[in-house]
């Protein structure tokens, strides 16, 4: 039985499936654990309201690079027409709809 290892945390579902996606498309059987939690939000701590990948260990160093291939950790970046944050994963402004402007990010 092949022992699996925790590749990444993630707190949005869509990435989380996403990036299962991803990975499964590669030969690379994924779990995603904590996916019913995320329904007590507001109400459980938000240490386990994550959703978190897991992968054999045999896999874990093909499933990582893959991660780092699509730079799966982006992080935030600053709307340059309202200055409003957003997440890597947002393509417009949550705020004004404003396209991500990569020079600015």
């Amino acid at each position: 039985m092949d022992e699996k290892m925790r590749l990444l945390a993630a707190g949005n579902l869509l990435e989380a499936h996403t990036w299962k996606g991803m990975l499964e498309s590669s030969g690379i059987a994924v779990e995603l654990k904590g996916e019913a939690l995320l329904g007590g939000v507001g109400e459980l701590p938000t240490g386990i309201q994550n959703v978190e990948l897991w992968v054999a260990e045999i896999d874990l160093v093909n499933a990582k690079a893959q991660m780092i291939s699509i730079n799966a950790e982006k992080p935030q970046w600053k709307c340059v027409n309202c200055h409003e944050v957003n997440e890597a994963s947002f393509e417009l402004c949550w705020n004004c709809s404003a396209e991500r402007s990569e020079k600015y990010s």
